[in-house]
Order: structure tokens, then C-alpha cells, then sequence
């Protein structure tokens, strides 16, 4: 009878201990194979942990699997675990971290369908940190960078799709700064400044919600930079090259806003304005209409409540980006207001010069703002529209007296032209009526610029 039953006994525990054995076993979906090797338990246990929110334990667990199996087929992945445990604690030490690790992935692994998802998680750190309009952007900046890096380096990524939707919200943010900043310079009729904002913001981001307000804006300023050089006694030479310039920039501004953004609320706006230049008014293309309209429907609308929570939040609101067209993947040449003076001297050097026959020294006429010049026999006149009170036109060539006791000789290569003292100024002051001398002392606020200072400020 015991030699009938130990065999069975005996058969029974091995079919028993094999099962067991099996049971033990899991089954690791990255690596796709059966193991109880060391580093797997290692990567598991992270894994649980970090499911856990138990973030320190994670990463000392993946930071074990890594210094002591340099060659394990689990590296890559603990390497993006290390990183994910630092992006899903959070807080701005963290998520500094966590760009770091990476980054570091990246580098380490660029040919992996991974390295694409980190990229575009370094880009989200960004986003998630990114500021109002009128608050940093250095986030916002950073977070551009990154999503563009993304759809530049892995463009055949599943990915892509969401990182060029981003895009256009961080550049919305972006360009909404820029809108600010150059309506701020226009209300204080810094009108270089506010031009080389302006046109760097149509240029740059030209899917704007407000573009068509930023290009009014600035065919507006070049407007009172025309009146301004009415306003000046500059030779009719040097008033046409000017006049002329301004009123092309003007014009290709509001052409612009028709041809372009012909489904916006500035249009009509613009006509006018062509109209009272006597410029043409350009006519919109269907495939341009037809642009336009997708990109206004796509554009979400910001309600009562959201602005609500919006002024409670540290996030800008992107409700307004496009969600259709193609964001700017490279910036343009920026315009600067010290450019747009220096190209503003140029102007006046070389219809200067022409008008001289070609001679390298330039005479201008001395710019009052107090009283005409008493040789002057028509009687005293309204300034143009948008000139600031008190400064005078010039008379017509035949209407002037005796030339200024003082004249400037502006060398090649200045590109001011200073004003010198009023010639019926007296102990080197200018002649103002009482008024006037009343206001300039009892007032405490900045003086207006005035003339061609409008145009050059210093």
C-alpha cells in the first residue's frame, strides 16, 4: 500500500509547486515577457508607488532600478517615471525638476516614441505656469519655444496636433501683451513706439483676435505722424517725402485689415480711411473671406461667469484663440522705435540733399511753437487738426520774410534736427501770450510733445 500511494503523493506536489509557481509570475506589459528578475520587481514597485502618490518612494525605487542595473531593459522607462513623479507632485520646485529629467530623457533617448511625450510635457510645465497679459510672460515665452521645438523635431508624432493647438493659445497670450502695450504707447502719443509695437505684433502673430484693431491702431498713428509734419517748417521737399511715406504705410495698413481680415469689425473703418487718403480700396478674395470666417467661428466666447473666476485665477483666458490655421513657427524681423527714427532721418537727409543738388550739408528752418514771425503778413491762422496749440505752419515760400538769424547745418548721418531759439524770443526765451505762460507754470503735468519731436523724441 506505501508503495502504491508515495508515488501519487509525490507526483501531487510537483503539479501543485509548478502552478504555484506560475501564479507567482506576472506578466510585464513593457517588456512583454515572463520574469522575476531583480530590476522588474524594482520598476513594479515604483510603478505601485507612484500610483500610490507616494512620490519619494518612487523615485528612490526607480534611482535603485537605475544605478544598479545600468543595462536593464526597464532604464528608459524609469528614467520617464523619475520625471513623471516629479510632474505629478506639482508645485514650481517640482515641475523645475521634472523638466530637468526630461530633458535629460531626451537627450538620452531621442529616437523613441517617448521622447516625444516628454517634449511636449516640458512644454505643458510652461503652460501651466503661464501668467495674464500684463503680468510675466517668461513662462508664456518658454512655453512657445518648447511646442514649437516639439513640432520641429518629432513632426510625425501622434502628438502634434495638440501641440499646435497650445501654440496658438501661448501665442494669443503673447500677442495680447504686445496689443497692450502698444495701445498704452498711442495713448500717449509715443507714436514710434507704438508703431514698432504694433506692426512687430501683425507681423508676428497674425491670427490675433484683435488684429484688425492693432492694424487701425496703427494706420492711426502714421496718420497723426502726417499731421505732425504738416504742423513742421520744413521745405516742401522734405514735408513730401515725409507726407508720402506715412501715407503708404497708412494705407498698406488699412488695406491689410480688408484683404486679410475681411470678416472683422474694422473694415468698413478702413474703407473710410482709404477713402479720405484717396488711396484705393483693395477687394478681398473669396478664398480670403472664406479664411477669415473659419478662423472668427472657431473662437470661443468668454461669459459673465468665466471672467468671473478668470479674475481669480493666475492663467491667462485663451477662450479667443483660433482653433483653425497654422501658428507662427518663425518670428520675423522684429521693428524697433530707435529704427523707425533713424529711418524717419534718413528720409529727411536724402530729400534734403536732393532738394540741394545733391550737397551733403541740409538747412533747416528754425520749428517755433510760440508766435508766426512778424515779417509774415497774413494774418495768424487755426494749426492742422492734431497739432498741439500754439504751433504754427509754415508760410508759403513767397509769404516769408528775412531768412532766421540762426539756421542748423546738419552733417550726413544725424538723424535729428534740432530746433534752434525763436528769433523774436527775448533773454532767450520764446514769446507766449499771458495764457499760455499761466498754463506752463501752474500746471504740474508732463508738457506734450510738440513739432517734429513727435516724430524724432530726441
Amino acid at each position: 500500500m506505501l508503495r502504491r500511494v508515495l508515488p501519487v503523493f509525490l507526483l501531487a506536489v510537483a503539479v501543485l509547486t509548478t502552478v504555484g509557481c506560475h501564479k507567482n509570475k506576472t506578466q510585464n506589459p513593457l517588456a512583454n515577457i515572463d520574469s522575476k528578475q531583480p530590476d522588474k520587481v524594482l520598476y513594479d514597485r515604483a510603478m505601485a508607488a507612484l500610483k500610490k502618490n507616494k512620490f519619494d518612494v518612487a523615485r528612490i525605487t526607480l534611482q535603485t532600478l537605475i544605478n544598479t542595473y545600468p543595462d536593464s531593459e526597464y532604464i528608459a522607462r524609469a528614467k520617464l517615471a523619475v520625471g513623471d513623479a516629479w510632474y505629478e507632485e506639482g508645485g514650481s520646485s517640482g515641475l523645475a525638476q521634472a523638466e530637468i529629467e526630461y530633458k535629460d530623457f531626451i537627450t538620452f533617448f531621442p529616437n523613441l516614441p517617448e521622447a516625444a511625450e516628454a517634449q511636449l510635457k516640458v512644454a505643458n510645465i510652461h503652460y501651466k505656469q503661464m501668467e495674464k497679459p500684463d503680468r510675466d510672460f517668461t513662462h508664456a515665452r518658454r512655453a512657445e519655444d518648447e511646442y514649437k521645438q516639439l513640432i520641429l523635431q518629432f513632426p510625425d508624432s501622434k502628438l502634434v496636433p495638440d501641440a499646435r493647438q497650445r501654440l496658438l493659445q501661448v501665442q494669443e497670450v503673447l500677442a495680447e501683451r504686445e496689443f497692450r502695450i502698444g495701445r498704452f504707447y498711442y495713448t500717449r502719443e509715443s507714436w514710434a513706439a507704438a508703431i514698432a509695437r504694433l506692426k512687430s505684433l501683425v507681423d508676428t502673430y497674425p491670427l490675433y483676435s484683435q488684429a484688425d484693431e492693432a492694424l487701425f491702431l496703427l494706420g492711426q498713428a502714421y496718420e497723426r505722424q502726417m499731421e505732425i509734419v504738416r504742423a513742421t517748417r520744413f521745405t516742401e521737399t522734405i514735408k513730401g517725402e515725409l507726407l508720402k511715406k506715412f501715407t503708404d504705410a497708412a494705407t498698406e495698413a488699412y488695406s491689410r485689415i480688408i484683404t486679410r481680415y475681411p470678416a472683422m469689425a474694422r473694415v468698413e473703418d478702413a474703407k473710410r480711411r482709404l477713402e479720405a487718403l484717396h488711396q484705393p480700396v483693395p477687394t478681398p478674395t473669396e478664398a480670403a473671406i472664406a479664411q477669415n470666417k473659419a478662423e472668427e467661428e472657431s473662437r470661443g466666447e468668454t461669459g459673465m461667469r468665466r471672467r468671473l473666476f478668470m479674475n481669480l485665477r493666475r492663467g491667462p483666458d485663451v477662450a479667443r484663440a483660433t482653433k483653425v490655421g497654422e501658428p507662427t513657427m518663425t518670428d520675423p524681423p522684429q521693428t524697433s522705435a530707435p529704427d523707425i527714427v533713424r529711418e524717419t532721418g534718413k528720409t529727411i537727409q536724402e530729400a534734403a540733399a536732393g532738394g540741394a543738388g545733391g550737397s551733403h550739408s541740409v538747412s533747416v528752418e528754425t520749428v517755433n511753437t510760440g508766435e508766426p514771425p512778424k515779417s509774415d503778413p497774413t494774418p495768424h491762422s487755426a494749426p492742422p487738426v492734431g497739432t498741439a496749440p500754439g504751433t504754427q505752419p509754415a508760410p508759403d515760400a513767397e509769404q516769408q520774410g528775412p531768412p532766421p538769424t540762426q539756421i542748423n547745418e546738419a552733417a550726413e548721418g544725424q538723424s535729428d534736427a534740432a530746433a534752434p531759439a525763436d528769433p523774436n524770443a527775448k533773454d532767450g526765451k520764446d514769446s507766449k501770450d499771458s495764457k499760455d505762460d499761466k498754463d506752463s507754470t501752474s500746471s504740474s503735468r508732463k508738457k506734450k510733445k510738440t513739432g517734429l519731436r513727435k516724430i524724432i523724441p530726441f
